[in-house]
């Protein structure tokens, strides 16, 4: 499948000749541009139509670099958050209008990269998951944004309605796994003229929590690899990402097997996100198994309010859960994104509690991007947009300005990109 022109048998012998062959994984040696063997049979019929009927030959032209050299390039994303992917359209969870201006603010404020989590269910005809002209032109539009900033770019299936995330199973396997294929054949030839700035994410945080799911959850990542790479040129050798169950480090770790087949050589990343402990991070109310932290970190525990101290997920266990992503697939030579991490702002406090809970939350942003980078992980900002109680937005995004300063210092202080 991976060539479906016609080649001379001249030809067929310099690409068998000159094949990497073989597995997946990210870094490590080679330039990561050896043009692919030939293609293995072809998969059962779907039920959508072929989106790829005019695949082009591999072209390496601006895609030497390896999985783990894109990944060491970027020290700190973010992610423009409940906009692409909103259900209703790009406004309809509250945030305006993407506009360029707005990526040369993420872009001058230290970020290197920028994740755009976006929705092309609700886009597409449901008989045969062609996705909406108009929508491919804004979702590349946007893409052009970022990188006329020379910001890389993450572009993903995110929860789009749960069809892929909420159906890992093997009832629906089929099913979803035509959709798969026929959406990453759409995404992909659209795309496939870009430079290797431009990444692909199978997917968002597909719930996973056993060994047949695991299975499925393979098979969905495998049929992303096949579709992409299929297209042919520069995306016979663009990095792309898999999620892990969940994306959850435990979960990862655990039910985690092996990389996917890559016929390109060191292309691909692990992604997990990272939102521990839940109570200090996106938890809203009490609740009967526990109630909210309002504060982080061995030195940042109230004496007035000690009831809304941490008690688990502290630097102790961060850094240990980062070492195991660490020693389990970037010494492997798989890097690894953290593709989302944030803790919100809980500014219905007051007084010293608000204090303190700022300054901890301070910590917490600075302390997880420091361990990230620090095992050669790539961190990614959650970005909702939010600016009230409960928000986690950095940007006003109305305005184009900084809104607050002192969580995106905490961020590039643990990146090492401040001034």
């Amino acid at each position: 499948m991976f060539l479906r022109w016609v080649l001379t048998i001249a030809i067929a012998a310099v690409l068998t000749g000159c094949s990497g062959g073989g597995g997946g994984g990210g870094g490590g040696g080679g330039t990561g541009v050896a043009p692919p063997p030939p293609p293995p049979p072809p998969p059962a019929s779907s039920g959508f139509p072929d989106y790829n009927p005019n695949p082009i030959a591999p072209d390496p032209n601006g895609m030497s670099s390896t999985a783990s050299e894109i990944m060491d390039s970027i020290a700190v994303g973010w992610n423009l958050g409940n906009t692409l992917e909103a259900i209703g359209g790009e406004t309809a969870w509250g945030n305006p209008e993407t506009t360029q201006a707005l990526f040369a603010l993420v872009k001058a404020n230290g970020f290197d990269a920028v994740r755009l989590p976006v929705s092309w269910d609700q886009y597409a005809n449901q008989d045969t998951a062609e996705i909406q002209s108009a929508w491919m032109d804004r979702v590349e539009e946007v893409v052009g944004f970022a990188l006329a900033e020379d910001l890389h770019v993450v572009l993903n299936i995110h929860w789009d309605g749960g069809w892929l995330e909420e159906n890992v199973t093997a009832q629906a396997e089929d099913d979803v796994a035509d959709k798969q294929r026929a959406f990453w054949q759409q995404i992909a030839t659209r795309f496939r003229d870009y430079d290797e700035r431009l990444i692909f994410a199978s997917a968002n945080e597909p719930n996973v929590d056993d060994a047949a799911q695991m299975a499925v959850l393979a098979n969905y990542h495998q049929v992303f690899i096949d579709a992409v790479r299929d297209t042919g040129g520069r995306n016979a050798y663009r990095v792309l990402i898999v999620q892990g169950p969940r994306t959850d480090i435990e979960l990862t770790d655990d039910l985690w097997n092996q990389m996917p087949v890559d016929q390109a050589v060191n292309k691909l990343v692990m992604e997990i996100h990272f939102y521990t402990p839940f109570q200090f991070t996106l938890m809203t109310e009490d609740a009967s198994w526990g109630d909210m932290f309002y504060f982080w970190g061995e030195n940042f525990n109230s004496t007035t309010n000690p009831d809304r101290n941490a008690t688990w997920g502290e630097e102790e266990q961060v850094t240990a859960l980062f070492q195991s992503m660490h020693d389990r697939f970037v010494t492997a030579g798989i890097p690894v994104i953290i593709g989302e991490y944030a803790a919100m702002r809980r500014t219905n406090l007051t007084g010293d509690d608000l204090d303190l809970h700022l300054a901890s939350r301070d910590w917490y942003l600075e302390y997880v991007t420091r361990e990230a980078v620090s095992m050669d992980m790539t961190p990614f900002y959650w970005d909702a947009g939010g600016l009230g109680n409960f928000g986690s937005g950095l940007f006003d995004r109305d305005n184009n300005t900084v809104f607050d300063d002192r969580a995106l210092d905490a961020i590039m202080e643990g990146a090492g990109n401040t001034p």
